[in-house]
């Protein structure tokens, strides 16, 4: 068996002898990744199952259906993200052939995590195939089925000179660190984020990292709170709220609270039936540790279970819990949750909720939920986040034309569609220059004078747009 630095040197040797540089083989492997996905749907649905007890519906929309949509966005406009760049041109060099080249960065790594093991980390892939790179896959551990099954499909579609699957914990994730890339893709946390920089620092290796944080979601002035309730409950407690971009704490006034709680009651035995343990629909916490974590959150908490509560830790599951009378400095607002527990905090004002989402770290997504424009505006110009919806959740990152990454603490750098293929691409300036103008030219040359100095900033000027003949 071949250990990890023999595997990365066996991908540097494929990318050196430019085998994922044409066009035609991208896309050849794009079809063959589709095909994988395809063929093997039910394989992949049976493994989420196994991993998160995903019911077949959240993980055919949320891990099938996306890297499908993915995948077909990335073959139809391939030859158009590959075409040069031209740029504007200045009289100095009016006759050059002067444009931007993307090109591939090398070999790189992505590593994914376990709440959606499928869709984040082929969505990435997608998009380093697109760019022309060799692919060092890391799975995560966590959901084991589907990393076992990745492991084995991605071998039998896609090149095996080009693309390789690792497996491992922290330990091999950590001596996986210490081989030089040209890129490294992360989706997780921000504690394993940060080992990570450290060690890209070492080889000055270039990230992206997709964390997460607290998602805010305010709902303020005249709303339609019926449907307000459906669209927050079904955000919120999707794959069993264990989403990077899920609600974690809903801002409100105390009357849309007072609004707002007998609805998601409705929605929540409308979704999930009065016992939503024997509910097919709702997922489970993805392991023993992280049932503990987030029930040592709850019971930490201050604030009053007006919804949920129950729990099984044999099961691995936690109801759909909502919490009222929450304090910006409770347990539940000190982290990211990321389970199916929606604390409420009420606000004297929309800009006491702004204020309010400004004191934490910048968030990967912020929801606005009103009637009102000018509120949705006002949340929109005075805060700052990866993403913004208003009047839903989570639905902006199914758009493969939008970029999907964080700012701040919830990440760096962003993805989907063309924005995944800039992700893993190098902009190279060029400059193609004949021997025309020489005379020109000439200017730049040594004796300097006055003279020469004055015209030279003239052809240098973006603003000198006349031609000499």
């Amino acid at each position: 068996m071949e250990t990890q630095s023999q595997v990365v040197d066996r991908l540097r040797a494929a990318f050196s002898a430019g085998i994922t540089i044409p066009e035609q083989f991208r896309r050849t492997q794009l079809t063959k990744l589709m095909s994988m996905v395809k063929d093997n749907e039910e394989r992949i649905l049976i493994a989420l199952h196994k991993d998160l007890a995903k019911p077949k519906f959240e993980a055919v929309l949320s891990e099938v259906d996306i890297v499908i949509n993915e995948l077909y966005y990335a073959i139809d406009n391939l030859s158009s993200w590959l075409k040069p760049e031209y740029v504007s041109k200045n009289l100095a060099t009016k006759l050059d052939d002067c444009f931007v080249q993307r090109q591939p960065l090398g070999v790189v790594l992505i590593i994914g995590p376990w709440n959606y093991p499928l869709q984040l980390l082929l969505i990435p892939l997608v998009a380093a195939i697109a760019a022309g790179n060799c692919v060092l896959i890391k799975p995560s551990e966590v959901s084991a089925a589907t990393d076992s099954l990745i492991a084995e499909l991605i071998p039998k579609y896609l090149s095996q000179d080009c693309y390789a699957v690792v497996h491992g914990g922290a330990e091999e994730t950590k001596a996986l660190l210490q081989n030089r890339f040209d890129h490294i893709f992360y989706t997780g946390s921000q504690t394993v984020a940060r080992s990570i920089m450290q060690a890209a620092s070492i080889h000055l290796t270039p990230v992206t990292l997709e964390l997460g944080g607290k998602c805010p979601c305010i709902i303020y002035g005249k709303i339609d709170i019926t449907a307000a309730a459906r669209r927050i409950a079904w955000a919120k407690f999707f794959n069993a709220g264990q989403s990077c971009v899920a609600p974690d704490y809903v801002l409100c006034s105390p009357a849309n609270r007072d609004a707002l709680l007998p609805e998601l009651r409705k929605v929540l035995e409308n979704f999930y039936g009065k016992d939503p343990q024997t509910c097919p629909d709702f997922s489970r916490i993805v392991s023993p540790r992280h049932w503990t974590r987030l029930m040592e959150l709850l019971g930490k908490s201050s604030g009053k279970v007006v919804l949920g509560g129950e729990s099984s830790q044999e099961d691995k599951y936690i109801a759909p819990t909502v919490l009222v009378d929450v304090a910006e400095d409770d347990a539940l607002m000190q982290e990211e949750i990321f389970g199916p527990i929606l604390p409420i905090l009420t606000i004297e004002s929309l800009e006491k909720g702004i204020e309010l989402i400004n004191r934490k770290e910048k968030p990967l997504a912020l929801y606005a939920f009103s009637d009102e424009s000018s509120v949705v505006n006002t949340v929109l110009q005075n805060t700052s986040s990866g993403g913004f919806c208003s009047n839903d959740g989570i639905i902006h990152m199914t758009l493969p034309s939008l970029p999907f990454g964080g700012v701040g603490a919830s990440g760096w750098g962003s993805y989907h569609g063309r924005w995944g293929f800039e992700a893993f691409s190098h902009r190279r300036a060029v400059m193609l220059r004949g021997w025309a103008l020489e005379r020109l030219n000439g200017l730049r040359y040594p004796p300097y004078s006055e003279d020469k100095l004055s015209w030279l900033r003239w052809t240098a000027s973006p603003k000198s747009s006349c031609s000499l003949m």
